[in-house]
């Protein structure tokens, strides 16, 4: 069984295929050829609330880099086009989890299994 990886800030750009990177905190175990299923929402669910699989995925890339790094380019494979780094950084890191600008982050590409 597939590992599962929680996408519900994202879920539409998932769905549209738009995104095909993220960065988290942690999953240095995660290697290429791995396949993962992104879900609404995996971890804090209410009792009763159903887990919504959403589509398979396999790791092309895992790499770690410090979060400020992320390009143009990447904005737009994470989902968030048009949005710029700095609100990336602050408004999906810094506020959400308390990862500073400079903290290293694991960088995951993937391709869509179907």
């Amino acid at each position: 069984m597939a590992r599962l990886m929680s996408v519900s800030f994202t879920e539409q750009a998932v769905r549209d295929r738009a995104k095909t990177v993220t960065r988290r905190k942690g999953w240095r175990f995660l290697r290429p050829g791995e396949r993962l299923t992104l879900c609404r929402k995996v971890i804090g669910r209410k009792p009763g609330e159903l887990l919504v699989r959403i589509v398979d995925i396999e790791v092309v890339d895992v790499r770690r880099e410090p979060l400020a790094d992320i390009t143009d380019d990447d904005l737009a494979r994470e989902g968030f086009p048009d949005m710029s780094r700095e609100e990336f950084i602050q408004r999906l890191f810094v506020e959400a989890q308390g990862i500073r600008p400079g903290d290293t982050v694991t960088r995951i590409e993937w391709v869509y299994c179907r």
